[in-house]
């Protein structure tokens, strides 16, 4: 799993690592927020049109072969950005790394699907919960210390690093877990795949320039997307079998899972900006402020993945996200005055209960599917969770616009306190995302009666089973 682990934090991790660096380059090659933006709307945008089809990738080359090209893909992106010489060239770089990430994703869970017994699934589901969390909530502080001594290029070379040590672990290690059975391309259902994914993605990147243009985009792509769904349910070979979400238990991990990394990316969009804009903490500092988060936050998500094998997933899930709840409150009552240990506890509890819940949710919904959907259910997890963090990116930034504009409006002058007032409104929807988590956690089942449905789970279609063996 080493390989496949290390190549998802660091798709992880590139997804808030730039977020601190964005000042840097806007200034670098002279570009607004508008545009800069899309070093993290793009990634994603091109992570959300691949992830559809990581299940049809493992069925046409082996695994060892899809994790080897994710590696060098990655790097080959990381190097084109490093060396870039003007913003179109970076963004090309940073695109081509959203490829290696959209096929990192899925495998990292229907790998340890395959290999882990059910017993020891929620620790192994946890360590690659540990990827999905401890990156994105780390990435800013090992950026912050990086601008501090050097410049944001550095960044990409630091993919590097990890990125060799990943295909040393995959060449060594990684066997080959999934039947290479070539089935049907239908590219019809390519199409459609990527152009409802791209349309609701690019629709999300224009919300705070031209809402016109991101309603039309997102309402186009919601429809295909659901022609999409409707024509993979008639298929007889899936590209991507929806039929998984007819399973009650999936759906519902599937949801608080989104939400969950809705409340991830969109606190951490707005702390970095708002600890160095609101409270004026130098860049450097604001990745030490970031750090005893990022830490915990580790330290949970191994935890978690360890709990639910004994706890089962309902009251984790539970209390993640009212301990979540209770952190993006402690940030609304915060101001431009605020003692740094009041943040860094305020970050403390939403990197708490973020990875409490998040572990649990995922290893919940994947237990109730059987082994040949476990692929099919980790790809829409994952894609939808990327189309939520866009989201959430996208509506946070709206949020801190109107917070900022509003202040003025009321007749402020503080630059600190008009952004202060914009961080407010952005922590406000992190709040909401986690109240609705924990109404649907509400749904989730006890440990006993959990064990009993995964027992009693079959197959909800036999679509393509031909072709796979055991």
């Amino acid at each position: 799993m080493m390989g496949v682990l290390i190549g998802g934090f660091v798709g992880m991790f590139s997804e808030t690592s730039l977020n601190i660096a964005l000042p840097s380059i806007m200034k670098a090659f002279n570009v607004e927020t508008g545009t800069v933006q899309w070093m993290v709307t793009g990634y994603m945008l091109v992570t959300a049109i691949v992830l559809p089809l990581s299940s049809l990738l493992t069925k046409h080359f082996s695994t060892r072969g899809l994790v080897r090209f994710a590696l060098l893909d990655f790097m080959v992106g990381a190097i084109i950005a490093a060396t870039a010489v003007n913003f179109p060239m970076l963004l090309m770089g940073r695109m081509i790394q959203g490829i290696a990430n959209g096929i990192f994703l899925p495998l990292m869970f229907s790998i340890a699907m395959r290999i882990f017994p059910p017993n020891k699934l929620g620790a192994a589901l946890g360590m690659a919960a540990l990827v999905i969390m401890f990156a994105p909530a780390i990435g800013p502080t090992i950026s912050g210390i990086i601008l501090g001594v050097s410049s944001w290029r550095f960044i990409f070379w630091l993919f590097i690093v990890f990125l060799v040590i990943g295909l040393i672990f995959m060449e060594i290690n990684l066997t080959n877990v999934f039947e290479v059975s070539k089935p049907k391309i239908d590219w019809l259902a390519i199409f459609l795949s990527t152009i409802s994914f791209g349309l609701i993605i690019f629709g999300v990147s224009f919300l705070s320039n031209n809402i016109p243009v991101a309603i039309v985009a997102m309402i186009a792509g919601l429809v295909l997307l659901f022609v999409y769904a409707r024509q993979q349910l008639k298929t007889d070979v899936p590209t991507l079998d929806f039929a998984v979400l007819k399973k009650p238990e999936f759906l519902t991990g599937s949801i608080l899972v989104m939400l969950n990394f809705g409340i991830t990316l969109s606190a951490m969009y707005i702390l970095p900006m708002y600890l160095q804009n609101g409270l004026g903490v130098a860049v450097a500092l604001t990745g030490v402020v970031m750090l005893p988060g990022g830490i915990i936050n580790a330290i949970v998500s191994f935890g978690a993945g360890r709990a639910y094998d004994s706890l089962g997933a309902k009251w984790l899930t539970r209390i993640g996200f009212i301990v979540s709840a209770l952190g993006a409150i402690m940030f609304l009552f915060s101001n431009s005055n605020s003692a740094l240990w009041y943040i860094i506890i305020a970050h403390i509890l939403i990197m708490i209960g973020v990875p409490l819940a998040m572990s649990p949710a995922q290893t919940y919904g994947l237990n109730s599917l059987d082994a040949y959907q476990s692929a099919d259910g980790s790809a829409i997890i994952n894609t939808f969770e990327q189309v939520i963090g866009a989201v959430a990116t996208g509506i946070a930034t709206i949020l801190l616009s109107t917070g900022q504009a509003n202040y003025f409006a009321n007749g402020g002058h503080s630059a600190k306190l008009a952004f202060t007032n914009g961080a407010h409104y952005g922590f406000m929807f992190t709040l909401v995302l986690a109240v609705l988590g924990l109404i649907f956690a509400l749904r989730v089942h006890g440990k006993n009666e959990e064990t009993v449905s995964a027992k009693e789970s079959k197959p909800l279609s036999n679509k393509g089973d031909s072709t796979v063996t055991e």
